[in-house]
């Protein structure tokens, strides 16, 4: 019986206005080593993974190469991609460079803090439907707004998750909704869930996460992975 491969999609491309720095958040350092470098070496270590794909700006491509891929040895990335203008773009790039996978996990290269039991819970997760996000109950009470900036809605708490990723999925789930998708609208997309969602049906199993598995963002999120590395280490 044929095994089964699973890829690591891992996005690189974000600009990170949010941080208010010439550099990309993805490559700043926190201990020592660039952010992107804590993900990929979680996907390199594990056993889970058979490759990666790291999808980057045309202006990194090089930089992502000689500094982070060849410096620290990631010998599982068997390709590095050029990104799109949108994540969704980026994400679809890809998709379109894996090669005979069975799984694909798609991943933040801005968060750092992913570990090899979130992998394993993923990858258990993803064999109910072929699609699962890994995300964390909510810690407070969210509200909706209306157009006007009034609240709308008090969802209950005990429904609500923050999504993280990685978001994994059946690799002929994700590329043929995909595919789909790519003739449509696609403005309000903001992950790969929504375009299974809308585009197939499909449920959804959520996965616990991590509080820690944080997205570096701002400045303040520098700070707080300086902090938090010291218990992932």
């Amino acid at each position: 019986m044929k095994k089964e491969k699973n890829t690591a999609i891992v996005l690189a491309a974000g600009q990170g206005k949010r941080m208010h720095s010439k550099i990309q958040k993805q490559f700043l350092e926190i201990g020592g080593k660039p952010v992107l470098y804590y993900s990929l070496r979680c996907f390199q270590d594990s056993p889970l993974i058979d490759d990666i794909i790291l999808v980057t700006g045309e202006d990194a491509l090089a930089y992502c190469r000689s500094e982070i891929v060849d410096r620290y040895g990631f010998t599982k990335v068997s390709r590095i991609v050029q990104g799109g203008k949108e994540r969704y773009d980026s994400v679809y790039a890809g998709l379109l460079a894996c090669e005979d996978t069975d799984y694909v996990l798609i991943h933040d290269g801005a968060r750092p803090f992913i570990t090899e039991e979130i992998l394993r819970r993923g990858m258990e997760g993803v064999k109910e439907t072929g699609a699962c996000v890994i995300g964390m109950p909510s810690k407070d009470t969210v509200k909706l707004s209306d157009a006007a900036g009034f609240v709308s809605e008090t969802p209950d708490r005990k429904t609500v998750w923050t999504i993280q990723t990685p978001q994994i999925f059946s690799y002929n789930l994700i590329k043929s909704v995909h595919d789909s998708i790519r003739r449509k609208d696609m403005s309000q997309i903001t992950d790969d869930a929504m375009v299974v969602e809308q585009e197939s049906g499909t449920r959804i199993r959520l996965v616990e996460g991590s509080y820690m598995n944080l997205k570096i963002t701002t400045p303040e999120d520098l700070d707080v992975a300086e902090i938090f590395l010291q218990i992932y280490k």
